[in-house]
């Protein structure tokens, strides 16, 4: 990561703030963009882009390229910004399909497009997306947040295939991530067989890396020990 320049959306999320943190301590320079406002000053080593809606295309290239102007270059995008909803087919309501759909996909789609042009421009560019093995066979209750994950899916294989030779393009599958959120929600759960944070930030950072140069249009689960 020494001298990296990263992009990570979702930086203010449980999962965010440590991909950014385990960067920034092993020499990178990271951008962190959320829809949460930020009061954070830019630095040499770090700039946080706050009150950004991902799901707009016109935000998400401003946020990216005020990025990249910043540190002059962009080697990597790691989109995180995402959500989740638990509802059924049945009873559910549309409005919860579209939300995954902008929340989980067209955050993915937008910052990709917008840093696409950057990326190519360096001898590394990389982007790393967030998909779910949940995604894989969804249960009951999971539909509308499986469908989109399963859309991250196809648009990390598409957009591998169309950059192949100038970015690479992976997602990680996590099942389960050890968040407060996360276990407030399951209290009865056994925490110690979750994917943490920090063992999905690693595998991150590998496909961000110069070492994952010859993965592209991989869809990697990260399942903890469920």
């Amino acid at each position: 990561m020494q001298d990296k320049v990263l992009i990570v959306t979702g930086a203010h999320g449980a999962l965010g703030k440590v991909v950014a943190e385990i960067a920034r301590s092993r020499g990178a320079r990271v951008a962190g963009i959320d829809h949460a406002p930020s009061q954070i000053p830019a630095k040499p080593e770090s700039i946080e882009i706050g009150g950004v809606d991902l799901s707009d295309a016109a935000q998400a290239k401003t946020a990216v390229d005020a990025a990249a102007k910043h540190f002059g270059r962009l080697d990597a995008l790691i989109n995180i910004a995402g959500g989740f909803a638990f509802e059924t087919v049945g009873d559910g309501d549309v409005k919860t399909w579209q939300r995954m759909y902008a929340l989980n996909v067209l955050t993915a789609l937008n910052t990709s497009r917008a840093a696409l042009p950057h990326l190519a421009a360096s001898r590394a560019g990389r982007i790393v997306n967030i998909g779910a093995m949940g995604a894989l066979q969804a249960g009951s209750g999971m539909g509308p947040y499986a469908a989109s994950k399963a859309g991250v899916h196809r648009l990390t294989e598409s957009l591998a295939s169309e950059w192949k030779g100038k970015v690479t393009v992976n997602a990680v599958l996590p099942s389960i991530i050890d968040t407060a959120a996360n276990r407030a929600d399951m209290p009865k759960a056994d925490f110690s067989k979750w994917v943490t944070p920090r063992e999905l930030a690693e595998v991150i950072l590998f496909l961000a890396g110069d070492a994952a140069s010859g993965v592209t249009g991989a869809l990697i689960p990260v399942g903890g020990r469920v």
